[in-house]
This record gives structure tokens, C-alpha cells and sequence, in this order.
């Protein structure tokens, strides 16, 4: 069953805050509530990276190397359930393998499920959504074939565009949407809905449903030696976008997140021209596309050399986990990568994959990896317990509460204060009362007030702490 990411609890709870006199028990001052209502949030300062960057007396230490990084990035890989390594996957693939897979993700939620309009979707709609999984056409055993995603691809729970919500008043958490992958991504093809016009693949990190335009298909040699490629830019901006082409629309500003790598063309002749460019002011990068037969193919575009790219993923320091997630601040909140942006989970991971680290997709995953060092709570921990781990909290390391993953950023007269991309916040006002504030965005905010529900503050719900650190 499909694990909910932050958005999930949101829902029901406004992804609540609550400001307490007594921040999770602590007998300290209230914090300050500016007009905005992000309690603690009273100097704008506290809304830059260097203020924070600024208290730490080594930002520049690196965390884990980069061997480090990668012998951990292969052991996801290989033992981490979520996680699919495709370079293993056999040569051919059973009709149990491919059906388990679209049965893991493609369930109708339990709820009643309403339009962007607020009207509830009529019973016709997911009774073609469940008919387009097309599960009848599964062969006995097919080939495995592969591809790369050459545009910034959503991931659906059924081939469909149609757009449904378990509640009649917000539309924003799409219940058939699932993530996004990036230009370059690696997938392995398995199935193709009843109308051809989808494709259900398997990423390192998903499966799902995206439509065919989606992907070029080519040879497993093709695929993984374009993934591997040196010399290459790292995107290290929020987000980059190829230069304007019409004479090559496939890659005409063709939007890069964070943390995406192309392969450099370094032997393209600086006085020859780039789809009508001239490459002196740029670098040549070297792009999938999918041609008019739905094959892979590659072709040229340009990258302005003054756009925030790196030649290698960045060094994983606290000064760079900071720099990195401070580019998403006030970016809108968008479930399973929707409205061009991320939700909670895909905020952290896109933030460290900057940096060469690879996650899990979702908040439940992350938190519970086998691969990824963390303290797991439960029931049995008490408040006292959860406190002293919140008082060793280290820049960079992530806190989880069902549902939702904050990045911790560092301190203000020892309170701590976190980054994450949510739909709001409440807290206890003054009066014993519950305030909430709806953000819907990346924002800074601090970690004690904030309450799940009425009688649990997020401390107290915390459920793992991850720590990306040696």
C-alpha cells in the first residue's frame, strides 16, 4: 500500500502548529508571533541562509566524502525495499513480477473523491482509471526494456490526467499524483496502458504511471551509459532551464531541478553553433529526447554558464545543506512534485541529491531505510527522552512525524528551528487557544511549538530522526 507523504496528515490537520507558552514542555518565554503568524519569525533576517550559515563555527567540515556517499548510495540500492536497482533487474520479467508492481500503487483511495470543482468524480471515471491498467494484457513473461525520461515527467497511480481530491474544498493534494522524475532518469518500460498512451516504469526510487511522450526508449547499454557520463553539470539551483531553441523544441528551456546531471559535450567546437546559438558563453550539454517512433535519441542544447550548475555534485558540509534548501524557501507546496514544485520528502531529497546523496521518495521510507543511520520513537520513549535528542540536533539531520519530514537549520537562544515545505502550521496562542496558519510553501519556522493535533505537539510525535553525517 502506497506510504502518505507530508501532505497526507495535512489534509485532515492543515499540517497544524500550535504555539505553546510551554514549547513541548520546555517552561520557557513565548516566542514572538509577527503579523504573518509564523510564530518565532519576527526578524527577517532569520529568512537568509547566512544568518544561519553564520552560527556555525566549522559550515565548510565535510559530513561524508564523496566514497563515503557513494558506497552508501549502493547500498540503498541493494538493501533498502523501497529502492529498485535496475542494473539488476532480470532479462525478463513474469506477469506476477509487473501485476504486483501496478497493484502496489494503482489503489483507489477508500475516501470519496471530489473534482477540482469541488463535485464529487463519478464512479465512470475511476472505472475507466482502473480499466486503462489494462492488467489482462500482462504477458506471461516479456522482455525488460528500458529508457530514459527526457522532460520533467510527473508519476501517476493510474494512467489518467484526471485530477481527484478526498475533500471538497482543497484541491491542491492530487490523489492520483504520485512524484516526478527528472530529464535523464534512468527507467526500466514494463506495461502500457489499455490506450498506449501510458507507460508504467520503474525508477530507482518509484513506480508509476507517466505518459509515453515522457520517455525515449533505448537499449539497456544506451540508458546506463548516458546515466554514467563524464564530464557533466550538476544543477545546483533550485531550478535551470536549457536556453530558448526553435530550432530544437524538444529542449527549448527545458526545465532541470536540483540535483539532475547531464553529460558536457567538451569537444563541441566553441565557432560552431548550438541549434543556432554560438556555445562560447555556455556550456554544451548533451540531452535525451524522444524521437517521432518513441526511441531514445540524444541531441545538443545549451546551459548558461552564469546558471547555478557545478561540475560535480557539491561537497555534503552544513554550509551547503543550508545554501541548498534556502533556494526552495517560499516555493509552493506541490504533492508528489505537483505545480512544478515538491512536497515535504521530495524537498529534503532533492536538497541532498545536490550533493550526490540519494533518498528514498517518501517520508515513511526515508525514515525508516535500513541503509540510513537514524534513531526510530515510539510509544515507548518518553516526552524527556524525545527532548535530549531534540537538545543534540545537528544541522542538516531531518525530523520525522507521520507524514512529514522537517530539515533541521540550527538555533536561536537554543531553540531549535527547521526548514520544510508544508501546508501550514498551528500552535497554542497565549490564551490556551489553537491557532493555525496556512503556508503552502517552503518556510522556516521553529520546531517546539508545533503541534500535530490538539493534545500533541510534534515532538512528541516524532517518530525517526535520519543523520546524514559520519
Amino acid at each position: 500500500m502506497r506510504l502518505f507523504r507530508c501532505a497526507a496528515f495535512c489534509l485532515a490537520s492543515a499540517c497544524a502548529l500550535v504555539v505553546a507558552p510551554a514549547r513541548a514542555g520546555n517552561p520557557t518565554d513565548a516566542l514572538a508571533v509577527p503579523p504573518s503568524g509564523v510564530i518565532g519569525l519576527d526578524n527577517d533576517a532569520m529568512l537568509t541562509p547566512a544568518f544561519w550559515i553564520g552560527q556555525l563555527p566549522q559550515p565548510d567540515q565535510v559530513l561524508l566524502d564523496s566514497a563515503a556517499i557513494t558506497a552508501q548510495n549502493a547500498r540503498l540500492l541493494q538493501l533498502d525495499p523501497s529502492m529498485h536497482d535496475l542494473r539488476t533487474l532480470p532479462s525478463t520479467l513474469t506477469r506476477a513480477q509487473v501485476q504486483g508492481w501496478i497493484n502496489q500503487v494503482s489503489q483507489l483511495p477508500q475516501r470519496p473523491l471530489y473534482d477540482e470543482n469541488g463535485a464529487r468524480v463519478p464512479a465512470s471515471v475511476t472505472a475507466l482509471a482502473t480499466d486503462q491498467l489494462a492488467l489482462d494484457r500482462v504477458a506471461e513473461t516479456q522482455g525488460t526494456r528500458y529508457g530514459l525520461v527526457v522532460r520533467r515527467a510527473p508519476f501517476r497511480s493510474f494512467p489518467t490526467d484526471a485530477r481527484v481530491f478526498t475533500s471538497d474544498d482543497d484541491a491542491d493534494i492530487d490523489r492520483f499524483q504520485e512524484t516526478a522524475e527528472f530529464p535523464g532518469t534512468p527507467v526500466a518500460i514494463v506495461h502500457a496502458s489499455r490506450d498506449g498512451q501510458w507507460l508504467f516504469v520503474l525508477s530507482a526510487r518509484y513506480a508509476a504511471w507517466t505518459r509515453k511522450e515522457n520517455v525515449g526508449e533505448g537499449s539497456v547499454q544506451q540508458v546506463f551509459a548516458y546515466a554514467g557520463r563524464l564530464p557533466q553539470r550538476v544543477v545546483t539551483g533550485a531550478v535551470v532551464e536549457t536556453v530558448h531553441t526553435r530550432e530544437r523544441p524538444a529542449v527549448s528551456q527545458l526545465r532541470l531541478d536540483m540535483g539532475t546531471a547531464v553529460p558536457v559535450l567538451p569537444d563541441h567546437p566553441a565557432d560552431q553553433p548550438v541549434n543556432g546559438q554560438s556555445p562560447y558563453a555556455a556550456y554544451v550539454i548533451d540531452l535525451p529526447l524522444r524521437t517521432a517512433s518513441g526511441a531514445l535519441g540524444f541531441t545538443p542544447a545549451l546551459v548558461r554558464r552564469q546558471a547555478d550548475t557545478s561540475e560535480s555534485y557539491l561537497p555534503l558540509t552544513e554550509g551547503n545543506i543550508i545554501r541548498q534548501a534556502f533556494k526552495f524557501l517560499g516555493e509552493r507546496y506541490g504533492w508528489g512534485h505537483d505545480y512544478d514544485g515538491r512536497d515535504c520528502s521530495g524537498f529534503v531529497s532533492d536538497v541532498y541529491r545536490s550533493m550526490g546523496v540519494q533518498m528514498p521518495r517518501d517520508t515513511g521510507r526515508q525514515a525508516g531505510s535500513p541503509v540510513l543511520a537514524h534513531r526510530s520513537f515510539s510509544a515507548r520513549d518518553s516526552h524527556d527522552a524525545r527532548m535530549q535528542a531534540v537538545r543534540e540536533l545537528k544541522v542538516g539531520e531531518l525530523v520525522y512525524i507521520p507524514g512529514h519530514v522537517m530539515m533541521v537549520i540550527g538555533r536561536v537562544n537554543g531553540e531549535p528551528y527547521v526548514i520544510h515545505d508544508t501546508t501550514g502550521i498551528s500552535y497554542r496562542d497565549g490564551s490556551g487557544g489553537t491557532r493555525q496558519v496556512k503556508l503552502n510553501a517552503v518556510s522556516v519556522t521553529p520546531l517546539l511549538p508545533l503541534m500535530l493535533d490538539g493534545g500533541h505537539s510534534y515532538v512528541d510525535r516524532m517518530t525517526s530522526i535520519v543523520h546524514i553525517r559520519s
